[in-house]
Order: C-alpha cells, then sequence, then structure tokens
C-alpha cells in the first residue's frame, strides 16, 4: 500500500502545513526524476511516494523564512557566475575547427557550386 494512501505523519515544527509538506515532496521528486539518489530505503515503487516520504521522515532538509530567502539568492548568485564563467570561457577559447568540420565545408561548397553551374542540357542530355 503507498503512503500516498494513508494518513501522513510528519514532524509540525519541521513542515507548518500540509502545503509545505506537498510542496517539498514535489521538489524532492524533481530531483530525484533528473537523477538524485534516494536518502532512504524504501519499498516505493513510484518516485512521488519515495519523495513524500523522504520528506515526511525528515531526511530532506527544509528551508523556510530567511533561510529559504537566503538560500535562493545564494543559488541565484551561483547560477549566474556559472553562466559568466561559461561566457567568458567561450570568449577566450579560439573557434578551431576539426578537421571533420573543415572537410565538411569544403563538400558542401563544392556541391553548391557543382549544382550551380548545371544546365538543363547537362543533366538531361541533348535532344
Amino acid at each position: 500500500m503507498d503512503i500516498i494512501s494513508l494518513p501522513i505523519e510528519y514532524d509540525k515544527k519541521k513542515i507548518d502545513g500540509n502545503y509545505r509538506l506537498v510542496i517539498a515532496a514535489v521538489k524532492r521528486a524533481k530531483d530525484l526524476s533528473q537523477g538524485s539518489l534516494p536518502k532512504i530505503s524504501s519499498k516505493a515503487k513510484k518516485i512521488t511516494t519515495l519523495a513524500l516520504e523522504e520528506v515526511a521522515k525528515g531526511a530532506v532538509s527544509i528551508l523556510t523564512g530567511e533561510a529559504a530567502i537566503t538560500a535562493n539568492e545564494e543559488a541565484k548568485k551561483l547560477v549566474h557566475k556559472r553562466m559568466m564563467d561559461e561566457a567568458q570561457q567561450k570568449e577566450t577559447l579560439p573557434e578551431d575547427l576539426t578537421e571533420l568540420e573543415k572537410d565538411l565545408k569544403f563538400y558542401l561548397s563544392e556541391k553548391g557550386e557543382s549544382e550551380q553551374k548545371r544546365t538543363i542540357e547537362d543533366i538531361f542530355g541533348e535532344s
């Protein structure tokens, strides 16, 4: 029987309501679906059930209030820093074409030139 069909018991001091429980479980389920490893061993077959169990048992930390705001701001800074680093790497690294790309460009330009020069007589022959 899945945990979802049973009444869920959780620490009311850490989780202040059903809404926060559901939101935390949704975020954890998203993490699990993207490849995160489960923090508890469970018989649950569904990701959503596993996520709900983890949140209800306190295996996942839930931030609220100022701690949540601070963590969100830090996460945004890290994402921004990562994006800036990637942009800087693209600017500093020269765009070198691999041999395969060079061959492909040569082939396509040669093919385009040959197709443009062909006449009707070349295609169908003289009648």
